[in-house]
């Protein structure tokens, strides 16, 4: 613990998503001092019509997020 949840639209490379997992996981480790052997990470990849529902669920319902995006999901379709 911690995990890092990534979710994003499909289209990244492989080589993003792993640009991507390395930053995340160096800024969590010099925010909170976690070490690499506590940290978890999973990415998720969802199509634009997929993210519809993830958006709300994961955004809009959750009294959880701290970090709020600038545009509207039917935005991507």
């Amino acid at each position: 613990m911690p995990h890092i949840s990534l979710k994003m639209l499909k289209g990244r490379t492989d080589a993003q998503k792993k640009l991507a997992e390395e930053k995340l996981v160096a800024a969590l480790k010099e925010a909170i001092g976690a070490s690499d052997v506590h940290i978890s990470m999973s990415i998720e990849d969802y199509t634009a019509e997929e993210w519809q529902e993830v958006y709300k669920k994961e955004i809009t319902d959750n009294p959880n997020v701290v970090k709020y995006p600038g545009y509207k999901p039917e935005d991507l379709l």
